[in-house]
């Protein structure tokens, strides 16, 4: 097994994303030399803090990628999809792992999946369906 994992996971503003951070640290469990990264992208002028769930689900994940050796970064963009590409490049992720919600059966999350894919044809996407 090589020994530099670079793992980027994608999470939203919600506790279940908890899945995927547990997740990551499996896959890098067995690495030596393996970074996990937690990100999550929220669009400009969304403020999360002023909505006690959201900020209270993103101290949740703050802790639960702690908890998991991770480092969780928010940034702040209108571009979803870019952000996280470049991301995923400048910190020489391998594996990006993305949750399938509820919802990605529509136009939203499957069109993040899809680009996401399509811009980054060299990772591994691993997109874990809801439970």
């Amino acid at each position: 097994m090589a020994n530099e994992c670079n793992v980027m996971i994608c999470v939203t503003r919600q506790k279940a994303c908890q899945r995927l951070i547990r997740l990551g640290k499996q896959i890098v469990k067995g690495y030596t030399d393996a970074k996990l990264y937690v990100v999550h992208v929220a669009k400009n002028g969304v403020n999360f803090l002023g909505n006690p769930d959201e900020g209270e689900a993103l101290d949740y994940l703050f802790q639960v990628s702690k908890e998991a050796g991770a480092e969780m970064t928010v940034l702040r963009s209108d571009r979803v999809v870019d952000t996280l590409v470049d991301f995923a490049r400048r910190h020489n992720v391998s594996i990006v792992i993305m949750g399938e919600s509820a919802g990605s059966r529509g136009d939203g999350d499957k069109n993040i999946i899809e680009e996401m894919e399509k811009r980054l044809p060299d990772l591994e996407i691993r997109v874990v369906p809801q439970s």
